[in-house]
């Protein structure tokens, strides 16, 4: 065998290594790009799921909100209807005492407006 012979096959195992090298890696390169494409879809699943959580507690958030505004009006509204009826009352109680020859009316007249800063002070509590 001669010097050029030994060459030739040196240059040709060296190319085979270097194609079956390129092959490994581009095989392996499939692997790693199929595994991401994987690993994407897990995400993006895990992403849908979290989104889809989020959206329902926020929901749940918003119908607890709007419970709360309904009771707060609701409130508002009893605080309002329980005033007018002191005053109904109160009104009453005044003219019991404006027809009562037994009542003296200055000293209701004390009594009710000491009453009525004392019913003033509680209501604003």
């Amino acid at each position: 065998m001669d010097t050029t012979t030994g060459i030739v096959i040196a240059i040709v195992a060296v190319a085979v290594v270097l194609l079956a090298a390129l092959l490994v890696w581009k095989a392996g390169s499939g692997r790693r790009m199929e595994r991401r494409r994987r690993q994407a879809l897990e995400h993006r699943e895990e992403a849908r799921a979290a989104q889809w959580e989020a959206e329902k507690q926020a929901a749940q958030a918003e119908e607890r909100a709007a419970r709360a505004r309904r009771e707060a009006l609701k409130a508002e509204e009893e605080r309002k209807a329980a005033m007018e009826v002191r005053g109904r009352a109160a009104e009453l109680h005044r003219k019991a005492d404006e027809l009562d020859p037994d009542i003296d009316l200055d000293a209701a007249d004390e009594s009710a407006a000491e009453a009525d800063a004392a019913e003033e002070a509680n209501t604003r509590r």
